[in-house]
């Protein structure tokens, strides 16, 4: 049965903040937080588009452990419509995501579009693929022109997802999207810069004719 991203969140404690600061009406009565267990077309290419996301994973001892995932654009891939994939090179070798989710594999996660001050939240299940035994697998998670070579896979079942509120997000800007946006001006001041350097030596040429 679909249900929405709130469903698995709405513990009671969360039942109970809600109601202590007036705001439970509003999701006892709120349904636009339906059918949130497949990604569309619009979530499909709204990741594609990424370059990061935040990981959220639970330990043992009951600590939340965020963790920032970056690499080139589209490293996380969308299998389908239901399902989430990235290749895990290797870091600190700290392993803890990795370790949090053998014990519990569910996690959160943040994908975040700055400049459009967009956030998509993701609820799933993440589960650590050898790739050396599933080159079908390898092969859809590679970024063959990324350096490095991928410890593992790590496959995502999606729980529910949801869009979440633009409010407080402060648009910034990557060095290529700052590039994007340079280029063309710089094209521009280059173009009136070679017809200013013309109308010179035009006027030159006129002054040194009257003299």
């Amino acid at each position: 049965m679909a249900y929405g991203f709130l469903d698995p969140l709405s513990t009671p404690s969360v039942q109970a903040a809600q109601t202590a600061n007036g705001a439970r009406k509003i999701w006892e009565r709120f349904d636009g937080d339906r059918a949130s267990e497949r990604f569309t077309p619009s979530e499909a290419a709204f990741i594609g588009d990424r370059d990061s996301f935040y990981l959220a994973s639970v330990s043992e001892s009951g600590w939340p452990y965020v963790q920032h995932r970056g690499g080139p654009v589209g490293f996380l891939k969308v299998l389908d419509e239901t399902t989430l994939g990235f290749a895990d090179y290797r870091g600190n070798r700290q392993y803890i995501s990795l370790g949090n989710t053998a014990a519990d594999d569910r996690v959160s996660l943040i994908l975040m579009d700055y400049p459009n001050q967009a956030r998509l939240k993701i609820l799933a299940h993440m589960e650590a693929r050898d790739l050396a035994a599933d080159p079908a697998l390898a092969d859809r998670l590679a970024d063959p022109d990324y350096k490095g070579r991928p410890e593992r896979g790590f496959v995502l079942t999606l729980e529910a997802f949801d869009w979440n509120c633009p409010q407080h997000i402060t648009r910034r800007f990557t060095g290529p999207e700052i590039e994007t946006v340079l280029t063309p001006l710089r094209r521009e001041l280059a173009e009136l810069e070679t017809q200013n350097q013309a109308l010179r030596a035009q006027v030159a040429a006129l002054t040194d004719a009257r003299r």
